[in-house]
């Protein structure tokens, strides 16, 4: 009965009864691209790198990578809400997407209704570190000084919006002390002034900040995670040295335009925890201090989003923040 239907049925008509299975199984046909919206070196460029190598055996399509940095990662990000909705666009994207829109009314994007989730990658514990030559040994010490003459502990970040923004404007409101924000046009450069102590401290991903730790030339004073790391195990959560039930981690994850047909998303999603699944991968990742967490679906994620922006958003308008 179905092969007779089938050959009754106009060919305008049987091309819309098959096309959204054909579609399915095309995509992909051309290569894709996953733009970063910060630049290259950080942590998210190179989880973004590790992850897209390994997709495009999946996808049986090059998946490329290109970094559009600037304005607190939304030109990157603009980028990709105006893409066409095809899945052939993907943004890699951290804390800073979600935060940004709350402090920066030109940002021009709402993370929420102009995007999709594919899924969650890794999630990384940030560490409070300070120069090795700063006199503060633990972070009770940073906190009497900072309280003792609020706004002269500076603290260093990869900018307006950034996950080192909001982790240091989120303790500074849970130990109450004022904090002066030093914003750099990236993490690297950031490090480099931090590592020749022009600034005293900052919120950093173990993963960037580990190798100078363990070289002597910053000194962590606490993770902001309720464990500790197993990179970093001899240093105390900042729980664990007194401030008690702060919490702050670094997540990468991927996004879409928020139109692009949920096949085409679950697809992603599915290639991606394939990529997340794999034991070297996995064991490449934790070396560094970055750990594994997929997301178990696509709307999973996007209610993670959703979350996350009004916690931002709440704690932005608490804080009286804004950068134009």
């Amino acid at each position: 009965m179905r092969r007779t239907l089938l050959r009754t049925l106009p060919a305008a008509m049987l091309a819309t009864v098959l096309s959204p299975a054909r579609a399915q199984e095309r995509f992909p046909t051309k290569p894709l691209r996953i733009v970063v919206p910060v630049p290259p070196g950080g942590n998210l460029d190179a989880v973004t790198r590790a992850v897209a190598e390994r997709l495009s055996a999946g996808l049986g399509q090059p998946v490329l990578v290109e970094n559009r940095a600037g304005a607190s990662s939304s030109i990157g990000t603009r980028f990709v809400a105006q893409s066409p909705p095809d899945g052939y666009t993907l943004l890699a994207m951290a804390n800073t997407m979600l935060s940004t829109p709350a402090i920066m009314p030109s940002a021009g994007y709402d993370a929420v209704a102009e995007f999709a989730g594919v899924g969650n990658l890794v999630r990384v514990a940030n560490v409070v570190v300070v120069p090795a030559s700063s006199p503060f040994q633990t972070i009770g010490e940073l906190i009497a000084h900072a309280r003792a003459k609020p706004g002269e502990v500076t603290y260093a970040t990869a900018g307006a919006g950034s996950v080192g923004h909001m982790a240091a404007e989120r303790f500074a409101r849970h130990v109450g002390v004022r904090l002066t924000h030093v914003p750099y046009k990236g993490n690297g450069p950031a490090l480099i002034d931090m590592v020749g102590g022009r600034v005293a401290m900052m919120f950093d991903q173990v993963s960037t900040s580990g190798p100078h730790i363990r070289g002597g030339r910053l000194r962590a004073l606490g993770l902001t995670t309720i464990a500790r790391s197993s990179v970093l195990p001899e240093v105390p959560t900042l729980d664990e040295a007194g401030v008690k039930g702060f919490e702050d981690f670094t997540f990468n994850g991927l996004v879409v335009p928020a139109a692009t047909p949920r096949e085409v998303v679950q697809r992603l999603h599915a290639e991606v925890g394939k990529v997340l699944s794999a034991a070297d991968l996995r064991a490449r990742f934790a070396a560094s201090g970055v750990d594994v967490v997929p997301s178990a679906s696509p709307e999973e994620f996007s209610t993670f989003i959703r979350d996350e922006v009004a916690r931002y958003a709440k704690l932005v308008a608490e804080a009286g923040i804004k950068v134009e």
